[in-house]
């Protein structure tokens, strides 16, 4: 076994993680000593008790990193681990570097220079346009936005960088072949082609609860900065923010409604000492040394609406918006598309500044828009 297929082989051990794996390696000499030790060296090492010890020993004839390749060259994604050339020289340094990184779409030099936007997966307009037209220009100027294709937020920062042509990678909360949420997989193929979509867990791993908070760390460890749009109290968001407090990075938030319960973590962290965010100014003054000139004069005068055009499936909602405002469910049938397929064609829409949201999960088209 050699050093690489030793990283993706304990990636998809059980139990251990990145720091005890650390711990290994230093009182084992390296990855491949992990699978040779035996049950006395193993409890040897501070942190590995009887039954963890176990554990390794019971997976070491099952876990199969040769067969793990094959399945990622099937989804058309390659497995990076650090001894690889390609593993981000930014999350190497963090203190718990991910085993492996399983990645569809491809990784630059340039994404060094990337700022991470997150937020609530219950985003309001406001929330959706902010986080839409800061991405656009931050991709205008050439930074990379990575963020974690999730509802909301997420979605609307890598929507605003794909239409600026520039570069965005999604950190994702599951395995790449158990995609969440399943709405986003035609944007997460857009992310291929100009970016990547990547995941450390081995294929076939599901999203739960501890999945997302994990995957935290990795969205901060790539980025020199996080900005949070929209956030309640409780907010995974601000747990990425942690993370990157903790590694260092820059924290920046976008003000909201007083009244708003997802303005209350992005205004907590501004009390605290994030640097506001009321454009993209405040953003590229902390790295303004990374930006060419002719770029920066540009940044402000850049706007995330350039010509609007609508996919067939859009121009449904549309037509069938044109008489009423319609609820999510009637629209469906109105439009004849399924559900899942209205949810997120209206995320995009709603940033296009095309439909809005009224109370009751009602929609209607925007001003300018609607029949008289």
């Amino acid at each position: 076994m050699t050093e690489r297929e030793a990283y993706i082989a304990l990636n998809m051990t059980d139990k251990i993680g990145p720091v005890r794996v650390r711990a290994l390696i230093e009182a084992l000499g390296s990855p491949q000593a992990v699978f040779a030790a035996d049950r006395a060296q193993l409890l040897a090492v501070k942190g590995i008790g009887e039954d963890l010890a176990e554990s390794i020993l019971n997976q070491r004839a099952t876990v199969d990193p040769s067969a793990e390749e094959e399945k990622a060259r099937a989804l058309g994604a390659r497995i990076i681990t650090p001894v690889d050339a390609e593993y981000p020289e930014t999350l190497s340094k963090i203190y718990d570097p991910p085993l492996a990184l399983y990645v569809r779409g491809t990784l630059e030099k340039t994404d060094r220079h990337a700022i991470a936007m997150v937020g609530t997966r219950h985003a309001t307009h406001y929330g959706l346009s902010v986080a839409d037209k800061l991405s656009y220009q931050l991709g205008k100027v050439g930074f990379t936005v990575i963020s974690g294709l999730a509802r909301g937020i997420d979605t609307a920062a890598h929507r605003g960088a794909l239409k600026a042509g520039g570069r965005t990678i999604a950190i994702i909360g599951s395995a790449l072949d158990r995609l969440y949420p399943p709405e986003n997989e035609k944007l997460a193929e857009e992310i291929v082609q100009h970016g990547a979509v990547i995941s450390e867990y081995t294929l076939g791993r599901e999203p739960d609860r501890t999945t997302f908070p994990y995957r935290n760390r990795v969205i901060s460890g790539l980025s020199m900065g996080v900005v949070v749009v929209e956030a309640g109290a409780t907010s995974g968001a601000l747990h990425t923010v942690d993370q990157a407090l903790e590694q260092g990075r820059t924290v920046f938030a976008v003000p909201g409604r007083v009244d708003n319960p997802t303005s209350k973590g992005p205004h907590r962290l501004i009390k605290n000492g994030a640097r506001l965010v009321e454009d993209v100014d405040d953003i590229l003054q902390e790295f303004e040394f990374l930006i060419p000139p002719e770029k920066k004069d540009a940044a402000d005068k850049l706007d995330s609406r350039p010509a609007v055009v609508l996919s067939d499936l859009e121009q449904k909602i549309v037509r069938a918006l044109w008489e009423e405002p319609l609820d999510v469910d009637s629209l469906a049938r109105r439009s004849g598309l399924k559900s899942h397929e209205v949810s997120s064609l209206l995320i995009g829409l709603e940033m296009k500044r095309i439909v809005r949201m009224l109370p009751g999960r009602l929609v209607e088209l925007a001003e300018g828009l609607r029949r008289e």
